[in-house]
């Protein structure tokens, strides 16, 4: 262990397994490590550094804004709240805009606004069916809502009113529907889950479904929003429209900021419903603004789609040379390679001491989620040391 490793355990608090690495240092597609050391960064973040490290524009709006206003209460206007809220209304099918600090934050925002529709609409009804293998935050509550026992079971008790199904199932979605339900809710593509992609036809019978029950339709988009997939949003990829969406981690760039999105029929939050201190500050949306500025006008999304479909060729030419890989899923830059036993951690360590940064996002999954702006010539450098990885487990655990 390195020294920053040591004072690690000695005073944070451990939550999760870190991999045996200390960055010190990014630059678009690249990080480096205290012994300077240059790795890939296909985690980015955890989707989140959609421009890469230390982009121009997200410096550039950092320290511009951080030299006028960084904080002011929501009890005041100011300027780069409003240009970030017209900028997505303007290029979604919403209507209406909030800003918080986090995902988490969001999708508990979304909540608290289907229920108070529900109580104005559907006789007080205040249930969110939520799906199995879905992520949609730490807090406790988003802990309840997310459909994986492995982070519900330490903490029950666990707020009522959410009830978890199995995903890509019309058919559960409607059986789990009562007098008490005011709302689903569902990721376009399950990223911590696993990157699952429901067929086609799921998200319009789930639209329909709510429609002819005067539900509403919650998108969690938070790790598929913002040119993830290769369209600006999740939901355009399936032909439906959301009435409340939620985004976060790609939104600014690597600053921290959530998004709350309504349509009008559905934005019934009156003055003192809802609030946040920091949520919405000067400096959140200033970078928020001007990273999806970017994304816009340099049609980024493209490049996500462009790369994206290079990815899955190349991973199911890996898939044809090595059978241990038994599924190439996925959609635009949120890829996952699936094996048939519990490899992962043994893949991603390999790929480490080669210079390539992944996540395990399962014991038998790998999750690929580099920045938006990654380049081809690095897609190809990443597959490279990934074949050699595979090479090297397949032969250390006899599998071909």
């Amino acid at each position: 262990m390195s020294k920053w490793q040591e004072l690690e355990a000695r005073y944070f608090m451990t939550t999760g397994k870190r991999q045996p690495v200390t960055i010190v240092r990014g630059k678009g597609v690249k990080v480096w490590d205290e012994d300077g050391k240059e790795y890939l960064d296909f985690v980015a973040g955890i989707a989140v550094n959609s421009l890469g490290h230390c982009h121009p524009v997200v410096r550039k709006a950092l320290s511009g804004q951080a030299s006028k206003l960084i904080h002011v209460s929501n009890i005041f206007y100011h300027i780069p709240q409003i240009q970030l809220a017209e900028l997505l209304v303007q290029n979604s099918c919403m209507e209406r805009a909030y800003f918080v600090n986090s995902g988490a934050e969001a999708n508990e925002g979304a909540v608290k606004l289907a229920r108070k529709y529900g109580k104005l609409h559907l006789s007080g009804a205040y249930a969110i069916i939520t799906a199995m293998d879905s992520f949609h935050g730490r807090t406790l509550a988003m802990v309840a809502a997310t459909g994986q026992p492995k982070y519900q079971e330490p903490f029950t008790p666990l707020p009522e009113g959410f009830v978890n199904v199995e995903f890509n199932s019309i058919e559960a979605i409607m059986e789990a529907t009562n007098e008490k339900t005011c709302a689903v809710m569902l990721e376009p593509v399950q990223g911590e889950g696993g990157v699952n992609v429901p067929n086609d036809s799921y998200l319009k019978q789930v639209r329909a479904w709510c429609d002819e029950r005067g539900l509403l339709l919650i998108m969690d988009e938070i790790q598929t929003g913002i040119g993830r997939l290769g369209t600006l949003f999740g939901y355009q990829q399936f032909g439906v429209e959301p009435d409340i969406m939620t985004l976060g981690k790609g939104l600014a760039g690597g600053f921290p900021i959530g998004a709350l999105l309504a349509k009008e029929t559905a934005s019934v939050f009156k003055p003192g419903d809802h609030g946040s201190t920091f949520g919405g500050n000067p400096l959140a949306c200033a970078v928020g603004y001007e990273t999806l500025k970017f994304i816009l006008e340099k049609d980024v999304v493209s490049n996500v789609s462009r790369l994206g479909d290079h990815l899955k060729q190349s991973f199911n030419k890996l898939k044809a040379t090595f059978p241990f890989i038994t599924e190439v899923r996925g959609r635009g830059l949120l890829m996952a390679l699936q094996f048939n036993g519990e490899i992962a951690a043994d893949v991603v360590k390999t790929c480490l001491e080669g210079g390539l940064l992944l996540n395990p996002v399962k014991p038998d999954a790998i999750r690929f989620m580099p920045p938006l702006v990654v380049k081809k010539a690095e897609v190809d450098k990443a597959i490279s040391i990934l074949t050699s990885a595979l090479e090297k487990v397949a032969k250390d655990k006899k599998l071909m």
